[in-house]
């Protein structure tokens, strides 16, 4: 798993080569309705496991949470079920909206 900054998973989506990474949101539908980052895919931590055929095992995938810690977690689960290209947004939401975008709201 590699981790990545906001400023740093910013440039990997603004990067014109290749296919873009997924955007896993693993936060409660609660926490997703107050912010995210624009095209987000919303899986709550709870429902990973159910999940995995939703996901490509073959794509770059940037976990997303609050504050890096449930998507660090959920990127370690994934990389023992296959997936081999798994990236932790430290930080998280609010690393990011700190960062980069001061106007998303805040929890």
């Amino acid at each position: 798993m590699r981790r990545m900054g906001p400023g740093e998973v910013a440039q990997l989506l603004a990067a014109e080569e290749g296919e873009p990474p997924i955007l896993l949101d693993v936060r409660e539908p609660w926490e997703f309705q107050i912010c995210r980052i624009e095209g987000s895919l919303s899986i709550p931590m709870g429902q990973i496991p159910g999940s995995l055929a939703r996901l490509d095992p073959n794509r770059e995938i940037v976990v997303i949470c609050h504050h890096g810690i449930r998507s660090y977690q959920v990127a370690r689960f994934l990389e023992q079920q296959g997936f081999t290209r798994m990236i932790n947004l430290d930080g998280g939401v609010a690393s990011w909206a700190r960062d980069l975008d001061p106007a998303m709201p805040v929890y």
